[in-house]
């Protein structure tokens, strides 16, 4: 089968031919793809952001954001069948350690996370397990939600966090309408009564954010801090999801936090610099976050399949994968590119 394998880190990917994946486990599910999401995260992995964290071996098969159709099963798997429609929670987990007992899934003890320190999904096939299958109406296309897998799910995540603090008469600040913030937008508007407060240095995708539901929005042109201020009457945000995090905008978006408020870090790259005086003298508080649950998963999905929650994407052929990189890269994708092999 083809797949989009990563020979060495500073380096494009190439299109290799490898063996398809077998089952070996009874709760093995492998996955024909029909969506695989580039994320910036590929990006990072490309550099090497993450080879400490992770340690792959390489080469290996990148690709974290999949959805497809059930092509094989081991003995044990009960919740799906051959030819099922499916997306994957990114990270398939072993459901006995305490973290998976509690229900947070991102944290499991012995989990995977395929695309980062093995093989992905940016290939035919993806070897997963039955515990990671979120099971879809067989109308739904793979390359409609493949991004939701993970880009979807960490946006869901974060606002389904901030829920309690965004009550009518509340605003929330956005950070960022890309990939990841246009699916934030739509999640607030889908659960919350706040004011959404846009902020992006890109007009177009400042519109995008309009039509999405944004009250209003603010072009990030080095004054961003000050309105923001002056749409909140000079208090600041009740909350802020920063999903850009680099380049500045961590350290504007806990300016743009009131006293009491909240900044939510969903991006990265940067580094936030806070004296601790003015964290303990506001007490504002700084909260990460990283993929989300299975069963937030599952709840974004009933969004997405009631027209909710929909991606703006770009298709590229599986083939095309380095070009795909290469455009996210330049900024030249609004919302999310996918591979369709």
């Amino acid at each position: 089968m083809r797949a989009v394998r990563l020979h060495g880190y500073h380096q494009k990917p190439v299109i290799d031919e490898v063996p398809e994946p077998t089952i070996t486990g009874p709760l093995d599910v492998i996955v024909r793809i029909g969506g695989a999401g580039v994320c910036r995260t590929d990006l990072h992995i490309i550099e090497g952001q993450w080879d400490a964290a992770m340690d792959p071996g390489l080469p290996y098969t990148i690709g974290h954001e999949n959805a497809g159709w059930v092509e094989e099963v081991g003995a044990g798997v009960t919740n799906v069948a051959v030819g099922d429609t499916v997306i994957l929670h990114p990270t398939p987990t072993c459901g006995l350690c305490r973290a998976c007992r509690a229900g947070q899934d991102m944290h499991c003890s012995n989990s995977r996370f395929p695309g980062l320190d093995s093989d992905g999904g940016m290939a035919d096939y993806l070897l997963t397990s039955a515990r990671a299958c979120v099971k879809l109406d067989p109308s739904t296309r793979p390359e409609d939600v493949a991004a939701l897998a993970d880009a979807g799910i960490t946006a869901y995540h974060a606002v389904r966090k901030a829920v309690p603090l965004l009550y009518p008469g509340t605003t929330c600040v956005v950070i960022g309408a890309g990939g990841l913030g246009h699916i934030g937008i739509q999640c607030l508007a889908a659960l919350t009564a706040t004011r959404i407060v846009v902020v992006d240095r890109n007009p177009e995708a400042l519109k995008l954010a309009e039509s999405l539901g944004a009250h209003a929005t603010v072009v990030a042109d080095g004054e961003q801090v000050a309105a923001v201020q002056a749409l909140t009457d000079g208090a600041g945000a009740d909350v802020v999801l920063d999903f850009v995090a680099e380049q500045g905008a961590e350290n504007d978006g806990f300016a743009m936090t009131r006293p009491g408020g909240s900044y939510y870090v969903i991006g990265y790259g940067g580094t936030l610099t806070v004296p601790t005086l003015d964290i303990i003298s506001t007490e504002r508080n700084i909260v990460g976050n990283i993929v989300g649950t299975y069963n937030e998963l599952a709840e974004l999905m009933v969004l997405a399949q009631a027209g909710r929650v929909t991606l703006h994407t770009r298709t590229y052929p599986l083939d095309d994968a380095v070009q795909a990189l290469d455009d996210l890269d330049a900024g030249l994708v609004r919302g999310r590119a996918i591979l369709v092999p």
